[in-house]
């Protein structure tokens, strides 16, 4: 994309939305955000490290006694290299969900950054698409360290399995959105634990482990409707090159989820912030 196509789509919006929620300057709020974390780099690199002690522990543990598992397109493949793309995605979810909750929270209700922000001309949608820019960002490169550490292990079985950074960036931008939606309710950090109470079945039952086959017709239904569980399949074809049509859904998903969450975090921002 060259810079008169970035100009003419910045431009469009500009037009097309209200002058106080848009001033095209969301990139200062991801410049902050460098800014910050270049100083607390040790708390950045352990949101990388997670996942990679779960593929160990199961590269070196739990995947000695499950060795082979029916993987996408009904292929054979080892237990290790069906999780992985899984907890990838799973990665892309915590951290994306993490920057757009706890740190949302801090900023508006308790150090009031956003009001700061406000008092430029940045409006909420420059907030909401700059926040949310920057969880993507640490999520794109966790993605790139964890393929790193599945090429090194021998998991990467296809050309495909590079689109994987792609896909965790799209899966980070869609709970990053909905995240933040969702945190501009919460009046308390004891209110935090409704979070956990949605992200870890997520984990738990979006095929992470176990193939969508395993479980009775009923509990399937309701896994499909999980966000997690369209990431992991596309994130699991993807790293064995098998394409199917029903990718596009799963893609089709995660688009929408990504462009109703970053509506609804402009409009609760606006709510809160322009009264």
């Amino acid at each position: 994309m060259n810079v008169l196509e970035q100009t003419g789509r910045r431009g469009l919006l500009l037009r097309v939305l209200p002058a106080a929620m848009y001033a095209g300057r969301a990139s200062a709020l991801v410049e902050r955000s460098i800014l910050v974390y270049s100083r607390i780099w040790l708390m950045f690199l352990s949101g990388a490290l997670e996942p990679v002690l779960y593929l160990l522990a199961f590269q070196y543990g739990f995947g000695k006694l499950v060795t082979e598992v029916t993987g996408p397109g009904g292929q054979t493949m080892s237990y290790v290299a069906f999780v992985a793309p899984a907890l990838m995605a799973s990665a892309a979810m915590n951290g994306a969900v993490f920057d757009s909750t706890y740190n949302m929270f801090f900023k508006l209700r308790h150090s009031k950054l956003y009001d700061a922000v406000l008092s430029t001309p940045m409006g909420p949608f420059d907030v909401a698409i700059g926040e949310i820019s920057w969880a993507v960002v640490r999520g794109g490169i966790y993605a790139l360290g964890f393929l790193g550490v599945m090429a090194a292990m021998g998991l990467v079985h296809s050309p495909w399995a590079l689109l994987l950074v792609p896909v965790a960036l799209l899966i980070s931008f869609a709970f990053a959105s909905i995240g933040m939606a969702g945190a501009s309710f919460l009046r308390s950090t004891s209110q935090f634990d409704y979070i956990q109470l949605v992200l870890m079945p997520l984990f738990l039952f979006s095929t992470t482990f176990y193939p969508l086959s395993v479980y009775p017709d009923a509990l399937q239904a309701v896994v499909r409707c999980f966000p997690l569980y369209h990431g992991v399949e596309l994130m699991r074809s993807l790293s064995v090159g098998v394409l199917e049509p029903s990718m596009l859904g799963n893609l089709a998903y995660l688009l929408v989820m990504a462009g109703l969450g970053i509506w609804a975090t402009s409009k609760r921002l606006g709510h809160l912030l322009l009264k």
